[in-house]
């Protein structure tokens, strides 16, 4: 081989850029090495094609397997001259043939809903305009046949140097499955599982809304109703679960079925269901509506062969200024039910601001008894029972009463109905009770005459049917001293019949140890005859309405004569509750009752005046 030239050197210095060595002369045996490299270049060169080719043939076989099992339609859009590919799973998923002509992008528009059509649109021009990174959008798209599905669409856009798009791709899956399992979830969240109502959830919404509503339109009026049905507990003891909940379903038909197209009902809890009666013209409109509502709950309902009846307690509140939120609504059309059940039920009640006012006072009074208790500020009271035949003391009434810090004595009336519904009477119960027999005990040892005295304490509804009351009351006479007969328990005909079966038991057991058993305040109750002779009764107890209504020719002096005529028939004592004068006095002498309390001989005195009486022997 030729050394190179001086000139050709220089040339190669140039081309480099700086100045460098002459190459040194190539020995024959370089010479060969290099020859051998090229020929192996190039007998390399077909071998790398075909894997180059190969690589992108598996490739192209990675990503069709990919799309197909992904299972996703493929579109390809070439903004330059408006033409669009769809892959066969796109034409497919949309009810087209494979062969079907599909080039635009009008065939995949033209079939989205349009309800959802703006806003893909709006996703596209957002992303081709450089605004989102990528392309993703869910819509409901037709099929051929004329229903929907509903489908995500992913896409990329190509942009060229001027930051213009010129291509965009993406895919599109099938997604219905999904969306309707959503759906159906998002039903159940705010729709009843038993009745499909809607539930207090989507219910407060509604209200909400119309609230909104309300305080942009002057004369746009609505109102709320909360039905309470009144007998679902005895149909779920007497037929079973399964009937009371056919019978739930059967009235949330008939609510449903009795209301307007711009009316919603809605089921709030256990028998309890909610309207809202929207855009009213008038209140009367609401009282016509409640009382379709009424007599349709009211028909008999037939549950496999029982046909049974219910009705319900009803409360309505209206909209007015004062309402902020759909709970101020709810909570005042409860209160007004709760005084239709008051009433005695199968009514309505129309809210009005004093029921809150007395709603706000009842709170206040459960919250202070419910202090009170934890601070032990109640009393024991006791009034003296006289002979009327002799004027002399045959024992005592214990009377619970609350020594407020504040107010002074709070008679039971007041708070004894509220301690019922909030379960503190089992406390208060139990307290009087044990407070009663141990300061009795200790008359009896202490004070000379008070052995031979009986000692009257009111039981509770709530506290008869407790399972451990016997056990307890047995321990309690056994820890103070104080004989079985000395005691006698008093409860009301009402609280028996609220489960007359267990209170006749538990009576019996009571009444077996030998206390007394009386039935307080007698003929304001249910009167039932049938369940008098059968409990184990030692006295009978006339209500205070009728001794000071008494006079001669008098209605209630005639029920008074009838109580002691049935009671003497049956073997058992007569006390008159409420004498303050001695004509009453005297014509329950007359008619044979054989004992009484009241101002006339002693109002309810503490402990320590009373053992000042039983030292002084009084009698009257």
């Amino acid at each position: 081989m030729s050394k190179p030239t001086p000139a050709r050197r220089r040339t190669s210095r140039r081309v480099l850029g700086h100045e460098s060595a002459p190459a040194p002369p190539l020995r024959p045996a370089d010479g060969e090495r290099v020859a051998r490299r090229r020929g192996d270049a190039a007998s390399r060169q077909p071998e790398t094609r075909e894997t180059a080719e190969a690589a992108l043939r598996e490739s192209e076989e990675r990503y069709a397997l990919a799309a197909r099992a992904a299972n996703d339609g493929l579109w390809d859009w070439n903004l330059a001259t408006g033409r669009v590919y769809y892959s066969p799973r796109w034409k497919a998923m949309v009810g087209l043939g494979e062969d079907a002509p599909a080039e635009t992008l009008d065939v995949w528009l033209e079939r989205v809903h349009p309800d959802d059509a703006a806003r893909l649109r709006a996703d596209l021009d957002a992303h081709l305009a450089g605004e989102s990174d990528h392309f993703e959008c869910e819509f409901r798209i037709r099929h051929r046949d004329g229903s929907h599905l509903w489908v995500l669409a992913r896409g990329l856009a190509v942009f060229d140097e001027g930051r213009r798009a010129v291509r965009m791709a993406g895919s599109q899956a099938d997604v219905t499955k999904r969306k309707l399992a959503e759906e159906r979830l998002l039903h159940d969240a705010f729709h009843d599982a038993l009745t499909g109502l809607p539930n207090r959830a989507l219910f407060t919404d509604r209200v909400n809304r119309s609230l909104w509503r309300a305080r942009r339109r002057e004369e746009y009026r609505f109102a709320v109703v909360l039905l309470d049905l009144d007998r679902v507990k005895l149909i779920n003891d007497s037929l079973g679960h399964l009937a009371g909940d056919r019978l739930l379903v059967a009235i949330a038909r008939r609510i449903t079925q009795c209301l307007r197209a711009a009316d919603s009902a809605a089921r709030i809890g256990g028998d309890a269901f909610a309207v809202l009666l929207d855009d009213l013209g008038d209140p009367s409109d609401a009282i016509r509506a409640v009382s379709r509502l009424q007599q349709a709950i009211h028909d008999p309902i037939s549950i496999g062969v029982e046909e049974v009846y219910t009705t319900a307690s009803i409360g309505i509140a209206f909209y007015g200024d004062r309402y902020d939120a759909a709970e101020d609504m709810l909570r005042d059309a409860d209160t007004a039910m709760d005084a239709a059940q008051a009433a005695g039920g199968a009514r309505y009640q129309i809210f009005d601001r004093r029921m809150h006012e007395r709603a706000v006072a009842r709170l206040q009074i459960e919250s202070a008894l419910r202090r009170a208790v934890e601070r032990e500020e109640f009393r024991a009271y006791y009034q003296p029972v006289v002979s009327l035949e002799t004027g002399r003391l045959a024992g005592f009434e214990a009377l619970l009463r609350w020594e407020h810090p504040e107010r002074g004595i709070v008679e039971p009336g007041e708070f004894i109905p509220i301690a019922e519904e909030t379960g503190l009477i089992h406390r208060l119960g139990r307290w009087i009770l044990q407070e009663a027999c141990g300061q009795m005990a200790r008359w009896s040892r202490e004070i000379e005459g008070a052995a031979p005295l009986t000692l009257s304490v009111n039981l509770s509804g709530r506290q008869i049917v407790e399972a451990d009351l016997v056990a307890w009351v047995i321990e309690l006479l056994e820890e103070t001293g104080l004989e079985p007969g000395r005691l006698s328990l008093e409860i009301t005909e009402s609280a028996v019949m609220q489960d007359a079966e267990t209170a006749g038991e538990r009576l019996a057991e009571l009444r077996a140890l030998g206390i007394g058993i009386s039935i307080d305040d007698f003929g304001t109750g249910y009167s039932s005859l049938s369940y008098l002779h059968r409990l184990p009764l030692t006295a009978l107890k006339i209500d205070r309405t009728f001794v000071w209504a008494m006079g001669p020719g008098a209605r209630e002096t005639q029920i008074c004569q009838g109580i002691v005529a049935l009671a003497l028939g049956l073997g058992l004592t007569v006390i008159a509750e409420g004498i303050e004068t001695e004509e009453q006095r005297q014509r329950l002498r007359e008619l044979r009752c054989g004992y009484g309390q009241g101002y006339l001989f002693a109002k309810p005195l503490p402990a320590a005046d009373i053992a000042a009486l039983l030292r002084s022997g009084e009698s009257w």
